[in-house]
């Protein structure tokens, strides 16, 4: 089994989204895929993300039948902000992480664990998410938006994975886009500057591709 950590270059960029869309294009490719979300803050009535991967795991993996969402998400909080913040005086049970994992995992030839927020979001007083992409010994996808800013917000996270020495990849969403005013205002830079930068959901093929050597080396 391998697992990959996303994460965003912020919260709202697009982590479910690109997990989604990844847990399909794996099994259509013949992988068994499971999804993970350690941590989930904004929880009321339903715990939403959690919710769409739990659903597609099912509709993609017949192995995840019995899974259940506090298997998903074992770890929920009320306040929609950083687990530091929403968990107040409560201590983060990574017990409870270890032990959902270690049944999901079991299910699955990929695991993609989706993070909360950005890399640097705090989860306690010792660990930031960026801290998971390690603990589960995880390739890290980075995610990053296509709006006015990306550049700067992509440099920043892709600079931190590269001191932290994290294995990774990068890619650019661009569902919530305008499409016409990125490939105008900041295409042009990432075309110099990366070459060839790999933007969903047009490059899902690549994305897959270069993920898939990862596994093999």
């Amino acid at each position: 089994m391998k697992s990959f950590f996303i994460s965003a270059t912020n919260t709202n960029v697009g982590k479910t989204y690109t997990t989604l869309m990844l847990m399909e294009f794996f099994a259509k490719k013949g992988y068994k895929v499971g999804a993970f979300k350690p941590i989930e803050t904004g929880v009321l009535d339903r715990v939403e993300d959690g919710e769409k991967l739990l659903n597609k795991a099912k509709e993609l993996n017949p192995d995840f039948q019995d899974i259940t969402i506090e298997d998903i998400v074992p770890i929920t909080f009320t306040l929609p902000a950083a687990p530091f913040v929403a968990k107040k005086d409560q201590k983060i049970d990574y017990k409870k992480i270890d032990f959902a994992f270690e049944k999901l995992k079991k299910k699955c030839d990929v695991l993609f664990i989706e993070g909360a927020g950005g890399l640097m979001v705090p989860i306690d007083e010792r660990y930031f998410m960026a801290d998971f992409a390690k603990y589960f010994d995880a390739i890290t996808l980075l995610v990053s938006h296509g709006k006015l800013g990306c550049i700067n917000d992509t440099h920043l996270s892709l600079n931190f994975l590269k001191q932290k020495k994290l294995p990774h990849l990068w890619c650019v969403n661009l569902k919530d886009s305008d499409k016409n005013s990125f490939l105008k205002i900041t295409f042009p830079y990432y075309r110099y500057y990366f070459q060839n930068p790999m933007i969903l959901p047009m490059d899902i093929e690549t994305l897959y591709t270069k993920m898939i050597n990862f596994i093999q080396h």
